[in-house]
Formats: structure tokens, C-alpha cells, sequence
């Protein structure tokens, strides 16, 4: 599948389906519905849009994962990481912040820093300097 290139940011057309590992040297935006078969290794920032699939691991240097995503594997940043509602992950380590919305089933999440839980979520268990709950 052919992967656009802005500056140092890759945008994948809406919908698309990767059939093996994938590497990207920059920033990465995945719109909704994209589908990736193997490992998601991203430099930079990764936007995960709503309801894609990644079937193994997934590291970056920050993160937003949008609404309904299921990644079948271990996602790991060096930065900061924001999980959003409905989302399904196998386990989380971030370095930096970790900011999980309602609905997020997650694992096991471990951070160097802070693990902010918004509204009710599903983990195993949660390390992190700080976890802090807000809302119910």
C-alpha cells in the first residue's frame, strides 16, 4: 500500500490494509479503518484513527490511539501515550505520561511518569509514579 510523505509526517489512505511489518522513520497518521498485519514501528508521533487493527506490537515516540482500536500486541512509547475510549490492548509501557479514556481495555500498563484513568476502564494492573483517577 503506498504511504504519503509530508516533510517528515507518512499519512496511509483511509482504509488500508499493510500485510506485513512496517517501519516508519517519522511521524505517522493512520486514518480510521486501517489495518496492519504484522509489528508498527513509528519514530515519531503516531495517530492510530478509530477502529484500526495492528496485529502485533507497536512502538513510538508518543501516541494517540483513537477510539475502537485493537492492537493484539504490546504498545510501547518513549514518550507520552493517550489510549482512547474502547480501545483494546494486550499491554502498555510508556517512559512519559499515560492518559487512558473510558472503555480502554489495556492489560497491563506500566509508565515512568503518571497513569491519568478517566472513567471506568479493564487493566490487569497499573505501575506508574503517580496513577491518578478522575471521574467514574
Amino acid at each position: 500500500m503506498k504511504v504519503y510523505q509530508r516533510g517528515d509526517t507518512y499519512i496511509a489512505p483511509k482504509g488500508s490494509f499493510f500485510d506485513g511489518n512496517v517501519y516508519i522513520p517519522g511521524s505517522f497518521i493512520v486514518p480510521a479503518e486501517t489495518h496492519i498485519w504484522g509489528r508498527l514501528d513509528v519514530d515519531g508521533c503516531l495517530e492510530l484513527g478509530p477502529l484500526s487493527t495492528v496485529g502485533d506490537d507497536v512502538t513510538c515516540g508518543s501516541g494517540v490511539i483513537g477510539p475502537g482500536v485493537r492492537i493484539k500486541g504490546t504498545l510501547s512509547s518513549a514518550g507520552t501515550l493517550t489510549i482512547s475510549d474502547g480501545a483494546v490492548i494486550n499491554g502498555v509501557n510508556a517512559r512519559g505520561d499515560i492518559i487512558l479514556r473510558p472503555g480502554a481495555d489495556v492489560g497491563e500498563v506500566r509508565s515512568e511518569a503518571t497513569i491519568y484513568v478517566y472513567g471506568k476502564i479493564v487493566s490487569t494492573k497499573l505501575t506508574g509514579k503517580n496513577v491518578k483517577v478522575m471521574g467514574n
